[in-house]
């Protein structure tokens, strides 16, 4: 399993370039101020986008196959990857993030779809010196005294 990176997988390698290419740049990667370290985090936003792939973390869409060696062995590391993952966007939400799951069969079939998404909720997320960095929220315009 020494094989098996942990970061520039293949799928993420592809929603990057395609991010990139629709203008959807300056996102940090494994981004380590944020918990959990999401696969591509929009700071300024509080976006994070966690790319993963379909069998470790046992994709609900395309159901890959449980390996036929030690299957109490594969069960439980699919149930600890699933909590770990929730602990993960738990963690996120809860500091004020939104987070969203790009699956490895939705990046190798439905690559536009997934950006377009992307893209939408990236244009909704405030950003910039009028959002509260703490909370998330847009900040009161400032008023003169006289």
């Amino acid at each position: 399993m020494r094989a098996n990176r942990a970061r520039d997988t293949g799928p993420e390698l592809r929603l990057r370039r395609a991010l990139r290419e629709a203008g959807l740049g300056g996102y940090r990667l494994n981004w380590k101020k944020a918990p959990g370290r999401p696969d591509i985090a929009y700071p300024g936003r509080k976006l994070a986008i966690f790319v993963h792939g379909c069998f470790w973390h046992h994709c609900p869409r395309c159901y890959p196959n449980f390996p036929k060696s030690n299957p109490d062995f594969w069960a439980r590391k699919f149930e600890l990857n699933r909590e770990r993952d929730a602990r993960k966007r738990a963690d996120l939400e809860s500091d004020g993030w939104l987070v969203l799951e790009a699956w490895e069969c939705d990046v190798r079939d439905r690559l536009d779809a997934e950006v377009a998404m992307i893209k939408a909720v990236r244009l909704i997320r405030p950003s910039g010196p009028d959002q509260d960095r703490q909370s998330g929220r847009a900040k009161p315009p400032r008023t003169t005294g006289i």
